[in-house]
């Protein structure tokens, strides 16, 4: 059986190591190339990444990949994910690529691809590239002049994003007199994402805008969001904004400093879009790690909560399905589709703040629509193989879902990006939460060892 070099969104690992290594990159370029050149034309390219120090390797690799095909390359610089998606259509480009790990540690890294439609490739598409990366291509390289060309797109990228970003908040409302923070994790939109807010009328209050190569996400950003609330108390922000590393997610924190997760995100657009005539499918789709309470919420105001499972390419899957135009996850995630074809988290905060300008409220009264039932979530690391499928394990999960009966949850999955396994309950009392998510997770932890 061969191998599979694809994840849950990507191929993702330690940098410079199998898979995320130069050879492994050139060869996904050439493959990746292969399968897109449907036409006798000259095909192009477009490759944006993260700040991360292993981009400056991964980023040429892939180049040369693209380009012993035959396909042009345009190479974007520092880019959020969505950036990317949405240049790959504005440009006609046959794929996307974005070279990021997300919100993972620096010393990690992955390999994003887009369709021409921009949106994340189909297990088909990635199973036959996932074949051409082991194969011979000698033979189907391109010679003489049928190579592709690459050049530096930097600025007309950045400037084709920022112009997007802006035209999403309604024409009639902009941003002036408005105190935002916003961190951008070190990340890929370090530069786009204050300019957006800063032309759109805002005070900018900028965090995470110092990338060196290794501090992404490092104690800032939407995975470590401290620094943004204390900033936010500190200077009086009317909104803090937190971005991930890629720029495809994002928390809000209001002007006291508490966070607006993604499901009150979801929560607050989605309510907001129903109102406005707005909302497609007479609802919002989720994962199966949104709380309770959210669908609770959207069933009180007679509307759905759809749920996937966990990755936001099950949730654009899902949308794309059955018509939505709106969904994410709770970890911010949010996708909009009136506006692209993947998580954005500046558009999503943007639309945030079109609410709250609408409302004439604060972030605290407008962007806290339900009380979350109590919800637990803890990680076990583990060194291999499979723990769920123990015996002794599933009996504790089994006695754990009894336990929580019709008023609660209980979520188990393994990470799809890290040796981790996710467990998760939720439910109206607090403290069976608590004893039910401990029990498994100490069965698991001297299973695992």
């Amino acid at each position: 059986m061969a191998k599979s070099y694809f994840g849950t969104d990507g191929i993702r690992g330690r940098a410079n190591r199998h898979p995320m290594t130069p050879e492994i990159a050139m060869k996904v370029g050439m493959a990746a190339g292969l399968a897109f050149k449907r036409g006798n034309y000259r095909h192009r390219v477009v490759i944006g990444k993260d700040t991360r120090l292993s981009g400056y390797m991964l980023e040429p690799a892939l180049c040369a990949g693209f380009t012993a095909v035959g396909m042009d390359v345009l190479m974007l610089g520092p880019m959020p994910t969505p950036a990317v998606a949405m240049l790959t259509r504005s440009m006609r480009a046959d794929i996307g690529v974005m070279i990021s790990a997300s919100h993972n540690p620096y010393d990690d890294n992955g390999i994003k691809l887009f369709g021409p439609d921009g949106y994340k490739l189909s297990d088909e598409l990635e199973a036959e590239i996932n074949r051409l990366i082991d194969e011979d291509l000698a033979p189907r390289l391109a010679v003489g002049s049928h190579l592709g060309r690459a050049k530096r797109y930097d600025d007309g990228g950045r400037d084709r994003y920022v112009e997007f970003a802006k035209r999403t908040l309604p024409r009639e409302l902009s941003l002036d007199g408005v105190r935002v923070a916003i961190d951008c994790a070190n990340g890929a939109a370090y530069r786009v994402a204050p300019d957006v807010l800063w032309e759109l009328g805002a005070e900018v209050v900028k965090l995470g805008v110092e990338p060196n190569g290794t501090n992404i996400n490092l104690n800032c950003g939407s995975t470590s969001p401290e620094a943004l609330r204390a900033k936010v108390q500190e200077v009086r922000a009317d909104i803090g904004i937190a971005l991930d590393g890629d720029a495809d997610r994002v928390l809000i924190v209001d002007e006291r400093g508490e966070i607006v997760d993604g499901d009150q995100i979801m929560a607050v657009i989605g309510e907001a879009w129903a109102e406005d005539g707005r909302l497609a499918a007479g609802g919002v789709v989720a994962t199966i790690m949104s709380n309770l309470g959210l669908e609770r919420f959207f069933n009180d105001r007679q509307l759905q909560l759809a749920r996937t499972k966990v990755g936001d390419r099950y949730v654009v899957e899902h949308m794309r399905q059955h018509g939505y135009n709106v969904g994410g996850e709770q970890s911010g995630h949010i996708v909009l589709s009136d506006f692209g074809t993947t998580g954005d988290g500046l558009v999503s905060a943007l639309q945030i703040l079109a609410v709250v300008r609408k409302a004439g409220g604060t972030v605290s009264e407008v962007c806290r629509k339900f009380e979350p039932v109590p919800q637990i979530l803890k990680n076990v690391r583990h060194s291999g193989g499979a723990p769920l499928e123990l015996p002794k394990v599933q009996e504790i999960i089994n006695i754990g879902r009894e336990r929580l009966g019709d008023t609660g949850r209980l979520v188990i999955r393994p990470s799809g990006t890290e040796p981790l396994i996710r467990v998760m309950a939720e439910g109206d009392d607090a403290r069976l939460v608590s004893d039910v998510v401990d029990d498994i997770v100490d069965v698991l932890r001297r299973s695992a060892a």
